[in-house]
């Protein structure tokens, strides 16, 4: 009996000994996912930017790892956001995103739901919210859990007919009837609260619903700043006098093409100012554009302030990047469906555990990469849909090797091709058998077509059989074949 009961005493000892087992939930890291519309790569002060006041983002920068290169793919229509939202939501390239998006609202397609970001991680066992812009044409509801304040792509009321007086402006020795401080035009004002305040005040929220949950959060915060009417309150418009803005070096009065790549003067977004497009206007727009970046990120930095008086900034990583960036006046246009880098490249920012500080990082890679990164931090299992891949190791500085070494592909509807590869970009307008070639390197501004340089005829025709090669792995039936180099 005493030996039984000493057998019984040491394991007792062994147990109450040990280190309690943490379960899986509690060693996986939480993951904020800042998503912002319409913010192009070159607007923040941290990366360049002298002019624009971003301090919150500046932050992250100096926290964390940016990309230099950081790409959408493109768009199926006028409203790039969709695309690239699917995209990121269901880890499929352009062409399969819309196939997935086009059958989505049919009860059989709504399986693709359970795999799609927020799921796979609430399989793994996370607590996952989302507020904000939504624009993927499937439920909310069935992608997270935690749902609030969804909007649209835009204010739905600056479609009315008094709030026109947004459009074709301003114009130099005529009163501007757009204000963009003026709460009673609606816009991002509609319900009463600016949207980028009221996503904040969700994030708060959130946090505070986090710290009484015991799983891993994942956040999808999803501003609709930048993207126009582009409001902001007055103060913040007041930092950019037009006088301290200048020009963009790509500035045009009008781009040549504009028509042949489906951006006509009725395209909404290219509406937004007069033609042709006058140094007033653009740096007017210029102005109300960097406005609302700075009061977004004010935003941003109460939410990072909450998130580390939640105790819980050490176990998170926080990324934070665009749908698509903007053209603000390069080119001669305003809008985002065009394959110029302004359009198509993003910031993207990661900070987190092991993640170097201050680091920047010239790799290729696609936006929509954050989702399979997000999966291998949650120790989530890819699943074999997932086209996109894990930029992990390449922030942490673990591998050296380019994602995509064949390129970087793009698409908008059926009026443009890209490939971006080795520093050149080669530029496809089938609509009239256009082809441009830029170095990147020492045009970073893609102004100086060498596609008529007989001196890069081999660098041409090489590209335009890698882009013929993307197509054909990204399921892109538009035929070529009719272009002559």
């Amino acid at each position: 009996m005493i030996r039984l009961f000493g057998i019984f005493l040491s394991a007792l000892l062994i147990v109450c000994n040990s280190a309690p087992t943490k379960s899986l939930e509690e060693d996986l890291p939480n993951i904020l996912f800042l998503f912002a519309d319409d913010y192009t790569y070159d607007a923040i002060h941290a990366l360049g930017n002298i002019i624009i006041e971003t301090p919150n983002l500046d932050r992250l920068v100096r926290n964390g790892t940016h990309f230099t290169n950081a790409f959408n793919m493109g768009g199926w229509n006028g409203a790039v956001c969709v695309a690239s939202r699917s995209m990121i939501i269901t880890g499929k390239t352009i062409w399969d995103a819309k196939s997935i998006s086009d059958q989505w609202s049919k009860k059989e397609n709504l399986e693709a739901a359970q795999q799609s970001w927020g799921k796979l991680l609430e399989q793994k066992g996370y607590q996952t919210y989302i507020t904000g812009k939504w624009h993927v044409s499937i439920n909310p509801n069935e992608v997270f859990q935690t749902v609030r304040n969804v909007r649209p792509g835009m204010p739905r009321d600056f479609f009315k007919k008094e709030n026109r007086k947004g459009y074709d402006r301003p114009k130099e020795g005529q009163a501007d009837l757009w204000r963009a401080s003026d709460s009673l035009n609606g816009g991002f004002w509609e319900g009463g609260k600016h949207w980028s305040e009221v996503i904040k005040d969700d994030a708060l929220d959130f946090l505070k619903q986090a710290d009484n949950e015991e799983a891993p959060f994942f956040m999808y915060l999803a501003f609709n700043a930048p993207h126009d009417p582009r409001q902001s309150p007055q103060s913040f418009l007041d930092r950019y006098p037009l006088n301290s803005i200048p020009l963009p070096e790509s500035w045009l009065s009008e781009y040549p093409f504009k028509d042949a790549i489906g951006n006509p003067k009725t395209l909404r977004d290219e509406a937004l100012a007069p033609f042709p497009r006058t140094p007033y206007a653009i740096k007017t727009h210029i102005k109300e554009y960097y406005a609302i970046i700075s009061h977004l990120d004010e935003q941003i930095g109460e939410i990072l302030d909450s998130l580390e008086a939640s105790g819980k900034a050490d176990n998170t990583y926080i990324f934070f990047t665009s749908d698509h960036g903007l053209s603000v006046g390069k080119h001669g246009l305003l809008g985002k469906q065009s394959m110029f880098d302004h359009s198509i490249r993003v910031p993207l920012i990661m900070t987190g555990p092991a993640i170097p500080r201050g680091k920047s990082i010239d790799h290729e890679i696609y936006l929509q990469d954050i989702m399979a990164t997000t999966l291998e931090l949650g120790d989530v299992s890819t699943p074999d849909s997932i086209d996109f891949k894990s930029f992990l190791n390449l922030a942490k500085g673990k591998d050296k090797k380019p994602l995509y070494p064949e390129g970087i592909y793009g698409a908008y509807m059926n009026y443009q091709r890209m490939i971006r590869k080795d520093n050149f970009k080669l530029l496809v307008y089938p609509k009239i058998n256009k082809v441009l070639l830029f170095d990147l390197k020492n045009d970073p501004h893609e102004m100086n077509d060498l596609s008529n340089n007989q001196g890069y005829f081999e660098r041409t025709k090489s590209m335009f059989k890698d882009l013929i090669n993307l197509q054909i792995k990204m399921k892109d039936t538009l035929n070529l074949s009719h272009i002559s180099l």
